[in-house]
C-alpha cells in the first residue's frame, strides 16, 4: 500500500500512532480477506464485498492523511 514510502517511515508511525497501526493491519486484513473474495476462495455477496472494498478505501485514505500530516 505505500510502496511508494520508505518503510522505516512507515514502521516508525505504526510504533508512534496508535490511529495509524490500527488502520493500517485492518486494511491489510481487509485486503487480502477481498483478494481471497474475488479468487473464490472466501465465498461471500457482492454486497459485503462492496462494502469490505469501500472500508478498505477509507482505511487507505485516512492512513494516507495520517502519513501525509507526521511527514
Amino acid at each position: 500500500m505505500f510502496e511508494e514510502r520508505p518503510q522505516p517511515e512507515i514502521d516508525a508511525l505504526i510504533k508512534s500512532v496508535p490511529e495509524f497501526k490500527q488502520l493500517y493491519q485492518r486494511h491489510k486484513d481487509l485486503d487480502k480477506k477481498v483478494m481471497d473474495a474475488e479468487l473464490g476462495v472466501l465465498p461471500i455477496d457482492d454486497t459485503t464485498l462492496g462494502q469490505m472494498k469501500r472500508e478498505k478505501l477509507a482505511a487507505k485514505d485516512r492512513l494516507v492523511q495520517l502519513y501525509d500530516q507526521h511527514h
